[in-house]
């Protein structure tokens, strides 16, 4: 295995990197397409974060030759991310304990089904919750970590739209000593901040990744993240597996469908004639579903991935130097005096 020594990298030592093994508290998103192959999660994991394989879309022989890439080319760890409702999740599943992955990421299911599989891989098995109530299954049948996702988070966001600020901090209230990776919203280092303040140890990143220079998306995709305001995104689909997504044709043809109380069948209809692969694979990004978050109006350039690791990691020791210490109040000079106003 490949990608050099860890003298003279930075590091931020928290629960998660700890129980992952990485240098920083930096997670690259599992995105269907965006990294459905070696490149993005390789080169995330060399600069010191957590690189992930999304598995969602991959057929077999696909997700087996990307997994012996990024092995292949890193001495650093690296995950799968396995949506569990993806036809052939247990064919999937057989793959991974037989390739004995370092890290699964397991969404959409419950983690009660794929544990036993990797108890005796020596796996780490994290699980994505959108709920304190989902969060307290997943811990009670004994998941090593949870990626907590809040409203802001482009694909699958929580169905209560409860913000990511609220969320995170409502799960690491409740389980103080478990690793949390946060998730929705973060895009810059001043975000790798404020998911440390919240109680997480980490931050996982999808929309700061989409416009990388290794993912694997279509050049009028990384465009429209690249152009989207934080007030450019919606979610659509509910009943439906609710996902946020940039505003365009599709989006509003669900909207007017959801706002007109259309049934469930006719909404159906309309959101699985497009899809994710339309917009990440051919380009449409007006019609097809161009799935990202509220971040992506933090995003304003296409880089490579090793330097939006670096640029987060100078970011977030900025923001540190910024934030105001606490003093004793006789330390602190004098607040002038306000001159009362006139009576009326």
């Amino acid at each position: 295995m490949t990608g050099g020594t860890r003298a003279g990298r930075a590091r931020i030592d928290t629960s998660v990197t700890r129980l992952l093994g990485c240098d920083l508290p930096i997670v690259q998103a599992g995105m269907s397409w965006a990294s459905s192959d070696s490149r993005l999660p390789l080169a995330v994991s060399n600069a010191g974060g957590l690189g992930v394989i999304a598995a969602g879309p991959m057929r077999l022989p696909d997700l087996d030759r990307s997994i012996s890439e990024v092995a292949a080319g890193t001495d650093r760890p690296y995950a799968v991310n396995l949506p569990l409702y993806r036809k052939g999740a247990d064919e999937v599943m057989d793959l991974l304990v037989a390739r004995r992955v370092p890290i699964l990421i397991a969404s959409q299911g419950g983690p009660r089904r794929y544990l036993p599989r990797f108890r005796d891989t020596g796996t780490i098995c994290l699980h994505v919750v959108a709920t304190e109530e989902h969060a307290a299954k997943a811990m009670d049948a004994g998941v090593d970590g949870l990626v907590v996702v809040g409203a802001e988070a482009g694909g699958h966001p929580p169905a209560g739209l409860v913000s990511t600020l609220v969320t995170v901090r409502a799960v690491a209230r409740r389980f103080p000593d478990a690793p949390i990776i946060a998730s929705g919203g973060f895009a810059d280092g001043s975000g790798l901040a404020a998911a440390l303040s919240l109680g997480a140890g980490a931050a996982q990143f999808g929309t700061r990744f989409l416009a990388s220079a290794e993912s694997n998306l279509h050049p009028a995709y990384k465009e429209a993240v690249l152009a989207a305001g934080t007030g450019d995104t919606r979610t659509v689909g509910r009943d439906l597996g609710m996902i946020r997504v940039l505003a365009n044709d599709f989006a509003d043809r669900m909207a007017e469908l959801e706002s007109t109380g259309a049934d469930l069948e006719r909404r159906r209809a309309e959101f699985t004639a497009t899809s994710l692969r339309t917009a990440a694979v051919d380009g449409d990004v007006i019609g097809g579903k161009v799935e990202m978050g509220q971040s992506a109006g933090l995003v304003d350039a296409l880089l490579p991935a090793a330097r939006i690791v670096e640029l987060l990691v100078e970011e977030y020791a900025a923001t540190l130097t910024r934030l105001p210490e606490v003093r004793p109040a006789e330390d602190l000079p004098a607040r002038p005096e306000r001159t009362p106003l006139p009576a009326s």
